[in-house]
């Protein structure tokens, strides 16, 4: 295994800051992150759709703000049809309804709330994760 960009401070760094905005998501809504929910919220429900709109406004300025304070690039590269990619987006829609969650809302929220059913999802997740990467290697 090859780790190029191994950077441990900035991940514990990333780390805290996600846990943090966590708590304080939950402290000032008193609900749990995840972005499944909090899309699916904006498209359907008429609860919070401001809150829910200015949060997925956050996830994409944060980026574009993080550029202009470092100076650094960002680079993004989709090696992929776009029909490979909608196929991909539906598949993972798809898992989100079934697992009740994303990855993001079992993975940070619910383990820290210490739900199972999230423990169980997220390792499911890692699970399918590596052996998507081993076939993929292998084929």
């Amino acid at each position: 295994m090859n780790i190029v960009n191994f950077t441990p401070i900035t991940a514990f760094t990333g780390g805290l800051i996600i846990g943090l905005a966590v708590i304080l998501f939950f402290v000032f809504n008193g609900r749990s992150v995840g972005i499944s929910g909090i899309a699916s919220n904006f498209l359907i429900s008429k609860n919070n759709r401001m809150e829910n709109f200015l949060f997925l406004v956050g996830l994409i300025i944060a980026p574009i703000v993080y550029k202009l304070i470092t100076q650094k690039e960002i680079n993004i590269s989709i090696s992929n049809s776009l029909l490979l990619l909608a196929i991909a987006g539906l598949l993972v829609g798809a898992g989100t309804r079934i697992s009740g969650g994303c990855t993001s809302g079992h993975g940070i929220s619910g383990i820290g709330r210490l739900s199972l059913r999230s423990i169980v999802a997220t390792v499911t997740f890692m699970i399918v994760g590596i052996l998507t990467v081993l076939i993929k290697n292998i084929i």
